[in-house]
């Protein structure tokens, strides 16, 4: 302080500007020291250096307000502009700029009332985003084999899971312990979620098949963390279906909208998760005694139908003797049936018999013969009536030459097909022609019986020849001609 003493007749102090900025601030804070002011965060802005700058406003009146880097890690919510808060601090001026500030280390919602409105804004934005979408739902796994929890490890919500469980289906349980309120929980608590999703399937930690967000009841703002947006979107984009269970049956929060199932405590959350075994015991027994009593019931049905199917059966026995008597029967006919057979066949053929080519040899010759007379005679007429005629140099014999040459070599080749048609041209190459006592021809086996005459006809010549041995009991088919068969 200026000790210099005042101008004569003036007996107000003189004081520097130094001076009266430190004399304001220890007033200030002398006056009010650490105080509680409740208003609506406005021109929050938050510097590269980390600090956060913000005003709190309420209808007639602005106070400038920092919150220095060092308390941000601190605070139990991010300050956003138009939630009104209650922030706890101390009052302390700004020299340089002639103005006072509050300096905030701490944060709170002003009653519940801002947070259902600050929980309802967000839910809102989530929604229409879709991640609480009915179709993201995904079914719970009937029997999981791992359980994985997300809570505080040293609460009773754990202990209660672990009992559950156990009592009803014993599985495994890993736990993800997490500060479940206060400042940091919901990154944590949205860390351990989104650490159990990138387990691997078959790592060395088994990944859960189902997961338990968990915890006890409490106040609105101890619930906060459950309704903060990182904690919601993990549990929306979770890969493992996700159970919540956090607070009493009456507590809602964000995370039960995102989570595939809400469960009203922890222990109904672990029941959701597993099974009871004794139920399921009891189901399988039942279904088990279903199943043998339709399979009686179809065994019997079964056993009905083969009895009305056997009742309609014929007396196969019966049937097998009367179709071998009907064989026997038919058997003993056969021969006789096979005679008549081949008579018929040889009275059919009998019109189409071709004759002997030696016989229609001399049918030609006979008929050439006959014309070449009938041809001398016509020649002989035909010369006695030109024969004194005044044109008888002019008649010339060229044409009936040529008539003869022509009729000569018809004849000629009529007598090559009636050489290839005759039954020698065979016997020169080998066959001969059977024929019996009679001169019949003997055209089966079967019709020759042992010391029967035959005549066997060569090429050159006949043969005469005794039958020996049995008579063979079927003969062999041979196709049959009416001059007799070839061998």
């Amino acid at each position: 302080m200026d000790t210099t003493p005042p101008p004569p007749g003036v007996n107000v102090p003189e004081f520097s500007v130094s001076e009266i900025s430190g004399a304001v601030r220890r007033t200030l804070e002398g006056a009010f020291g650490r105080v509680r002011v409740r208003g609506e965060i406005t021109e929050c802005k938050r510097y590269p250096s980390g600090h956060i700058y913000l005003s709190l406003k309420d209808e007639s009146a602005k106070l400038e307000s920092v919150v220095w880097k060092s308390a941000v890690p601190r605070l139990s919510l991010q300050p956003e502009n138009g939630v009104e808060v209650i922030a706890t601090g101390k009052l302390t001026t700004y020299a340089d700029r002639s103005k006072y500030q509050l300096v905030i280390d701490r944060l709170e919602y002003a009653g519940e009332g801002a947070l259902l409105a600050r929980i309802e804004k967000l839910r809102v934005k989530l929604a229409a985003e879709g991640l609480f979408e009915a179709a993201r739902k995904r079914a719970l796994p009937a029997l999981p084999r791992v359980v994985g929890v997300v809570t505080s490890e040293a609460g009773a919500v754990i202990q209660d899971i672990r009992t559950t469980i156990a009592r009803r289906f014993p599985r495994r349980i890993l736990l993800w312990p997490v500060p479940v309120q206060g400042q940091g929980a919901a990154e944590r608590i949205a860390a351990a979620i989104e650490g159990f999703g990138r387990l691997p399937v078959d790592g060395p930690v088994p990944r859960p098949d189902v997961l338990i967000v968990a915890r006890g009841g409490g106040s609105l703002e101890d619930l906060m963390a459950f309704n903060e947006e990182i904690v919601v979107r993990a549990a929306a984009l979770c890969p493992i279906p996700l159970i919540s269970a956090v607070g009493h049956e009456t507590d809602t929060t964000l995370i039960d909208f995102a989570s595939d199932r809400r469960a009203p405590t922890p222990t109904a959350a672990a029941e959701l998760a597993v099974p009871a075994r004794a139920e399921l015991l009891a189901a399988l027994d039942q279904t088990g005694a279903r199943l043998r009593g339709a399979a009686m019931r179809q065994l019997r049905a079964a056993e009905t139908t083969l009895l009305r199917l056997e009742r309609r059966l014929p007396d196969i026995p019966a049937r097998v003797l009367e179709y071998r008597r009907r064989l026997d029967e038919a058997g003993e006919c056969l021969p006789d049936a096979l005679r008549a057979f081949v008579r018929i066949k040889r009275d059919a053929l009998t019109p189409l018999s071709v004759p002997h080519p030696r016989e229609a040899i001399n049918a030609r010759r006979h008929a050439v013969a006959l014309l070449d007379g009938r041809r001398e005679a016509a020649f002989a007429r035909r010369v006695q009536r030109l024969r004194g005629a005044r044109a008888l140099h002019a008649f010339s014999s060229a044409p009936v030459l040529a008539l003869l040459r022509e009729r000569r070599a018809t004849l000629a080749g009529l007598s090559r097909q009636l050489e290839a048609l005759s039954y020698n041209a065979v016997l020169a190459r080998g066959f001969a022609l059977v024929r019996d006592a009679e001169g019949e021809p003997v055209t089966r086996a079967a019709a020759v019986t042992p010391g029967a005459k035959l005549t066997l006809g060569f090429a050159d010549g006949q043969v005469a020849a005794t039958a020996e041995g049995e008579a063979p009991r079927r003969a062999r088919t041979k196709k049959a001609t009416d001059q007799g068969s070839l061998l």
